[in-house]
């Protein structure tokens, strides 16, 4: 957008628009107090879990997560851009776009869409290969083996990449600058040493790969003999995430527009022959594992996803894998399950030999992920004996603690009783003591410097809350603690710990808690004035607590744009990789019930900054502690954090 579309432009629009208005014109909504809400249109439900919050102009569904402001729901709901979004919106405003007036932004544009046409015209080529070239006999044959009917190789769009080394290359690169374009679409691989370019697919099968909107964004290619790879898939483009696209999506939406359920397989093949027998609902990754981000993709969409996986050892280690990958994604009203294959088929040679229903059988009576959870787990465990019992807990109670907060996450735990014969409290706390207890653990420290003196009075012991700042749920005026969703990071002083690998959620499924980090950002969001109040807070910026950054950046971007609102604010950080994750994570703690005593609102941030100020100084004196040699310098310092520790708690004044 920078460059391209004035950000003071987006802005005022904003401004212009109603969120309320957009949303209601495509979802039927009620009044709830000051919100409004309704069914959620993108994912299926009964029960309204849709708001819309007009004050804010944002809207979020509790239900799969989405949520944002009157461009992110237009870019979502009607499959938009981003400038379409924002042009569609300057319509409904009755206000002009700008010219565009970067040139990099303008060719980074032109780019783009030269590869679109680049790769429509290549998927041409590879369908008319299919039909006319002197050697398509072998394609064919694979393909007619395989059971596919010409009708099926049409509406998936397969070719054939022939034999040679320049087919395609000769055929649409008609000067240096579409080699280059051809290279960039990852149709084309440059021999830097000789400077010379050359196919990247030969003589494979050619399955184009489509977006949400049908528009080809790359390709994958199935070796005809024996030789490796056997698929061959594009590389990463700017047209082409792998992680995030799935084969067969576009398709399945497109002849089945009341999807209920989808089935996760892991080739090309046996999506298109699933589809030919009458199971048009299957997509296959795209030579990845899949993804946290395809399965909230496919989640919002319908209330079911099958992972579908061979019967061997290879393919039980990968259902583990989904597992492991399902566990925090998954919410209540929404169900994974796993099916397993006789050892030898796939999807689509068992759909031909028994046909739709009986496969569709075996889809029904699929595994639950419940039940597919605790029969990984107490496979080799000796569930008869204490330690085997306890053994299985240790093992399952921490993948557990990453669900999402509901009654599967609650229903799981309670078997967990009932299978070790624990109480839930007592397995709960035990959980908790072993995730205190290795976030305690750290080098012993070495006092031999010059410091002795505050080691008897207690100084060097770090503050109760210190250890996890994720589990200490601060809530000094009786806020009730909800847990939520993770992110990662915000505002104009983006440079600052850009690339950090914060801490994981914490046990309970969530990174979002209200601790004083985030318990500040929900002050902030709702009485953004306060942020003059956040000062000296670099010592965030770096943290591996993503709320912490958060507030940090938060701070820092009211401070420099008093009076903006939370889509806006949306929009600023969306142009940034590093910051996109945590607009989620914002968006949440804005549902979040306000202080509403403005002095109140005050104190309680005075009492957040503060704690924080302290945890950081406790982790710098421990960080400076462990290790074993300490110049002079470190010394002085650590000597300095010792005083202002000690001075901070002189000041506090112990509650009675």
């Amino acid at each position: 957008m920078a460059g391209r579309i004035p950000q003071a432009f987006i802005d005022d629009l904003l401004a212009r628009v109603n969120v309320l208005d957009i949303v209601e014109a495509r979802v039927k909504l009620k009044r709830t107090g000051k919100n409004y809400s309704g069914l959620c249109p993108f994912h299926k439900e009964k029960s309204p879990s849709f708001t819309v919050n007009n004050e804010k102009q944002f809207y979020y569904c509790f239900g799969c997560g989405a949520g944002g402001n009157s461009l992110s729901f237009l870019m979502e709901h009607d499959r938009l851009s981003f400038p379409e979004a924002v042009e569609e919106l300057a319509k409904l405003a009755g206000v002009e776009m700008p010219k565009t007036d970067g040139p990099v932004d303008h060719q980074r544009e032109q780019r783009i869409k030269d590869i679109y046409a680049l790769l429509e015209e290549a998927s041409a080529f590879y369908q008319h290969q299919l039909r006319d070239h002197p050697h398509k006999a072998i394609a064919v044959d694979y393909l007619k083996n395989r059971g596919l009917t010409g009708q099926f190789a049409a509406r998936f769009g397969i070719g054939y990449a022939p034999p040679g080394w320049d087919n395609l290359l000769k055929k649409l690169a008609k000067d240096e600058a579409t080699k280059v374009r051809l290279e960039q679409a990852g149709m084309l691989i440059n021999k830097e040493d000789s400077d010379r370019y050359y196919d990247r697919f030969r003589e494979r099968i050619m399955f184009p790969i489509r977006d949400m909107r049908g528009r080809v964004i790359a390709f994958g290619g199935r070796v005809l003999g024996d030789e490796k790879p056997k698929y061959l898939n594009s590389p990463e483009t700017d047209t082409f995430h792998k992680s995030r696209e799935l084969y067969g999506l576009y398709e399945a939406r497109k002849f089945n527009q009341s999807l209920e359920r989808l089935i996760i397989v892991e080739g090309y093949m046996d999506v298109v022959g699933l589809a030919q027998y009458g199971i048009g609902y299957a997509v296959a990754t795209l030579g990845t594992a899949t993804t946290e981000q395809h399965l909230e993709r496919l989640l919002k969409m319908v209330p079911e996803v099958i992972f579908c996986f061979d019967g061997d050892e290879a393919g039980r280690k990968a259902a583990k894998r989904a597992l492991h990958t399902t566990l925090p994604v998954i919410t209540d009203g929404k169900q994974a399950r796993f099916l397993f294959l006789p050892e030898g088929e796939d999807p689509d040679s068992l759909v031909r030999q028994e046909g739709c229903e009986q496969f569709e059988q075996r889809l029904n009576e699929s595994l639950p992920l419940s039940d597919f959870f605790f029969k990984t787990l107490e496979d080799g465990a000796d569930m008869l004996s204490l330690d085997g019992r306890a053994r299985f807990s240790n093992q399952a109670l921490p993948l557990i603690d990453q669900m999402q907060p509901g009654i599967l996450k609650q229903m799981m735990q309670e078997k967990i009783a009932d299978l070790t014969g624990l109480s839930l409290e007592q397995l709960v706390s035990v959980n908790n003591l072993q995730e205190t207890t290795a976030s305690a653990a750290a080098p012993a420290p070495d006092y031999s410097y010059e410091a002795a003196s505050y080691e008897d009075a207690g100084y060097f012991e770090p503050s109760s809350d210190y250890h996890d700042a994720g589990q200490n749920q601060y809530d000094p005026h009786g806020f009730e603690q909800k847990p939520f969703s993770q992110g990662k990071k915000s505002s104009k002083e983006f440079g600052k710990g850009s690339h950090k690998k914060f801490r994981p959620a914490p046990p309970g499924g969530s990174a979002v808690h209200f601790n004083p980090s985030s318990t500040a950002v929900s002050i902030l969001l709702h009485l953004p004035t306060l942020a003059n109040q956040c000062r000296d807070l670099e010592v965030l910026a770096n943290s591996d607590d993503s709320a912490e950054v958060l507030l940090y950046q938060l701070a820092m971007y009211l401070q420099e744009n008093p009076g903006v609102t939370p889509g806006i604010l949306a929009i600023d950080w969306q142009e940034h990789e590093h910051l996109k994750p945590l607009i989620r994570q914002l968006n949440e703690i804005a549902h979040q019930t306000p202080i509403i005593d403005f002095d109140n609102a005050k104190q309680v941030l005075s009492d957040c900054l503060n704690r924080l100020q302290e945890r950081h100084l406790d982790r710098e004196i421990l960080q400076l502690k462990s290790q074993p040699h300490l110049s002079s310098e470190d010394k002085r310092r650590l000597n300095q954090l010792i005083m202002q520790q000690a001075g901070s708690r002189l000041r506090k004044t112990p509650e009675k």
